[in-house]
């Protein structure tokens, strides 16, 4: 069995992930609390779901996490 590590679409959902957080150190200072929080959520939200589903035990329930 993989884990979800070894899925390309996770490793990729990580890069995003990084690229998130090194565009949130760019942001003015205004925006730094409310607007750079919701963007590092919601990135960080891809691959967490991607791991959640894979931890189930059908693909039918594994391939809801991707919607």
């Amino acid at each position: 069995m993989t884990t979800c590590r070894d899925l390309f679409v996770w490793q990729k959902a990580m890069s995003l992930v990084e690229e998130i957080y090194g565009l949130v150190r760019l942001l003015p200072v205004e925006e730094r609390y409310g607007l750079s929080d919701q963007m590092r959520r919601a990135a960080i939200s891809i691959p967490s779901n991607i791991a959640e589903g894979q931890q189930r035990n059908s693909k039918k329930d594994f391939s809801k996490f991707f919607q």
